[in-house]
């Protein structure tokens, strides 16, 4: 059964009619007393970005885990479910969305990383985590990984089932996920991605299954630690990946639209025309085997590049793999990256104004 304190918490977040912002205590006011803890000066602060996802997800009944309402809880009920978290951090709350993953938008991610840095600026912030839904979590995490300058730990938690669920997840990967973005041996890794005790490179770590508990995995790079009673233990020094570029989205209002085609038997060449018709700046081939992409539809790509300018990366339907550079110019190889990651990236060089040489640089050298 769920405990009371959880069962308070999840009606109180039900019971509110819109988002709120859960503000950090002032520079000037920093000892304060609040429901859930006193403030510790001897505690990292650390500030909880919530976007909504099954980790903020409610369902009609405790062993539903299908069919709930995604982003039902505000971040102000996270927090309160988890007393615990208290007791290593100062934790604070700003609500960002409340949806489920699949609606994120560009527009939300600009705003949430102007956020997050504005934060991880100030000298009174210690440390990120990000609540997300799963669905598209490793976009966002990849998206963050690029466009945040900081030595500061970055942690992108999420849960596969409900808050409501009889073994909800949600609530230990968020006290491991605040526990990790307080310790002194994360800093410096770049944002990572915590779920199932395992502590994940967002730069390489997917969503492997749509169902089970233990879905985020980098098969070939492997994770970077693990959780043993919520204390994070790593496996190596802190070390970024190789080739890894930082974007500054600052000055940047709107991003440009790059689509992904899927490649299958007998797939339709015309796609990648209506894409680039309907304002594709650039787009990723989740091509077959290590990028193979037909005769057909290979023609219409190499015209698009060349009447076009549109900027078009090489990636692989398949979980994992390695798609070498091509020799084209406007054409690239995606390297380790999988479509999705891909996607961001060349988005963000795109926006960037890369030029040919910088773009093969920036896929040549991905992972």
């Amino acid at each position: 059964m769920l405990s009371s304190k959880l069962l308070l918490a999840l009606q109180a977040g039900l019971a509110l009619a819109t988002p709120m912002r859960v503000s950090a205590p002032p520079a000037a006011a920093r000892l304060t007393v609040r429901e859930e803890g006193v403030y510790n000066a001897s505690h990292p602060n650390i500030t909880i970005f919530a976007t909504g996802g099954t980790i903020a997800g409610s369902a009609s009944s405790s062993d539903q885990t299908t069919g709930y309402q995604a982003g039902a809880l505000g971040v102000e009920t996270l927090i309160a479910a988890v007393p615990q978290l208290w007791n290593v951090s100062n934790p604070s709350g700003i609500q960002v969305a409340n949806v489920g993953s699949e609606a994120i938008t560009p527009a939300i991610l600009l705003n949430m990383t102007k956020q997050i840095q504005a934060e991880l600026d100030s000298p009174y912030c210690q440390g990120v985590v990000v609540t997300h839904g799963t669905d598209t979590l490793e976009e966002t995490a990849f998206f963050l990984d690029l466009t945040l300058r900081t030595e500061k730990p970055v942690v992108i938690v999420g849960a596969m089932r409900p808050a409501t669920a009889i073994s909800a997840d949600g609530p230990i990967n968020l006290l491991e996920a605040v526990t990790l973005a307080a310790s002194e041996s994360a800093r410096g890794r770049g944002a990572m991605v915590v779920l199932n005790d395992r502590i994940a490179s967002a730069y390489y770590v997917t969503k492997t299954n749509a169902n089970a508990v233990d879905t985020f995995k980098a098969y070939e790079q492997g994770f970077l630690g693990f959780f043993i009673d919520i204390k994070p233990i790593f496996y190596y020094a802190s070390a970024l990946p190789v080739g890894k570029p930082y974007f500054d989205l600052s000055n940047t209002t709107v991003l440009p639209q790059v689509d992904i085609l899927y490649g299958y038997q007998g797939l339709n060449p015309a796609l990648a025309t209506a894409a680039v018709e309907t304002g594709a700046k650039g787009l990723v081939l989740a091509g077959m085997g290590a990028g193979g992409w037909t005769d057909d539809g290979s023609e219409v790509i190499t015209s698009l590049i060349a009447e076009n300018g549109t900027a078009v990366v090489d990636s692989r339907r398949t979980m994992d793999g390695y798609v070498e550079a091509a020799d084209t110019e406007g054409y690239y190889g995606g390297g380790w990256l999988n479509p999705q990651k891909a996607r961001i990236s060349l988005q963000l060089a795109i926006n960037a104004g890369y030029a040919d040489a910088q773009m093969r640089t920036l896929f040549e050298f991905a992972g």
